[in-house]
């Protein structure tokens, strides 16, 4: 496997920046998903990598080599489209070979790879059907099955599971998984379904508007978002945000609310705040119902998510409307009064002019 780097890699189409100038490396056996809303620039930065888009500026470097001007074949990457691209007149068993053959691979070897690919994916039974007669889950599986039989350097996905329903999804994010560790195979997987990223990745790059917005574990980019942007994209629903002004230890929120910071944070709130404009920011799950809780509101809606039950509080009006996990058999009545606690472990501080999270005194 490889080693992918790119180093102030851009692409300009005119005057419109589809990526800004952007340093990135993913290390070997690395599956690094690059995560964030249509436009952003995630699947024009796969394409830079596997030489279907030429970069307007920087390098890329494969294992140490520059490959920004070789063509894609000569690249040692294998693609994984959302939409199969799978030719309609050969069989299942004819699609998957036809890599090797276009390889010059001796036959006595490509049957071996075959073999080995299509009993890993448990699709010996389409060996003889063409493509147009398989489910999509089957069609995405040999897909897969013709990209990992090449054994290449690094597999590129192009939100591979985009064109699959919900219950296709969840198997094929499980197979995918389950591959990429039995191969320890470089993969760079783009989505813009948060949930999928969270499961999957090793590492989240999170882009929008052209540019990469923080790169972290599943857990970093979730309990420690680098700015509103990411707080607000990660999570279903996102972190909890509401604006308030900070002085002596306290943040006074709407509704006459008044929240006593943690002592960690009470130095980086009094540093770095102009005029005390603060924004405070909680998961759903990290709020707290309880009867002598420092916080007041009142009950907005009440939903039901199988496993738990989502409360929306508002805080003052409704222009403030926050989210509270609990659990499933805890229900209240709309406009019933409430309290509830936030865990100082898990609140998160923002500066509302640059955006950007701000930093605890000590290690988080």
């Amino acid at each position: 496997m490889a080693t992918i780097e790119l180093r102030q890699v851009e692409k300009k189409f005119g005057q419109l920046h589809a990526v800004k100038p952007m340093d990135l490396t993913i290390h070997h056996g690395e599956f690094v998903v690059l995560l964030g809303p249509s436009g952003c620039g995630k699947t024009t930065t796969l394409r830079m990598i596997s030489g279907l888009e030429a970069v307007t500026g920087g390098h890329i470097y494969l294992d140490g080599r520059d490959v920004t001007w070789l063509h894609p074949s000569e690249r040692d990457i294998a693609f994984v489209f959302q939409f199969f691209a799978l030719y309609p007149h050969m069989t299942v068993l004819d699609n998957i070979r036809f890599p090797l053959q276009a390889q010059r691979v001796p036959r006595a070897e490509a049957e071996k790879r075959v073999s080995e690919i299509v009993k890993m994916l448990r699709i010996e039974h389409l060996l003889h059907l063409r493509p147009g007669s398989l489910s999509g889950g089957d069609q995405q599986r040999v897909a897969l099955a013709r990209a990992l039989v090449r054994r290449p350097a690094a597999f590129l996905m192009d939100e591979p599971l985009g064109a699959l329903d919900a219950d296709l999804r969840e198997s094929m994010r499980a197979e995918i998984k389950r591959l990429h560790i039995a191969h320890n195979a470089t993969t760079v997987y783009v989505t813009h379904d948060q949930l999928e990223a969270m499961a999957l990745g090793d590492r989240i790059v999170v882009m929008s508007a052209a540019e990469i917005q923080q790169v972290g574990s599943p857990a970093e980019v979730y309990y420690k978002p680098a700015n509103l942007f990411v707080a607000r994209f990660i999570g279903s629903p996102g972190m909890n945000l509401i604006s308030g002004r900070y002085a002596d230890g306290i943040v006074y929120l709407p509704g006459d609310n008044r929240y006593p910071v943690p002592e960690s944070w009470r130095a980086p709130l009094a540093q770095s705040l102009k005029d005390g404009e603060v924004i405070i920011g909680f998961r759903p799950e990290s709020a707290y119902i309880r009867e002598n809780g420092a916080l007041a509101a009142r009950v907005y809606a009440c939903d039901m998510h199988g496993a738990f039950n989502m409360i929306h509080l508002a805080l003052g009006d409704e222009t403030n409307i926050i989210n509270v996990r609990v659990d499933r058999w805890v229900t209240c009545p709309v406009d019933a009064p409430l309290r509830f606690d936030i865990d100082p472990e898990a609140v998160r501080f923002f500066d509302p002019r640059t955006e950007k999270a701000l930093r605890r005194s000590e290690a988080q």
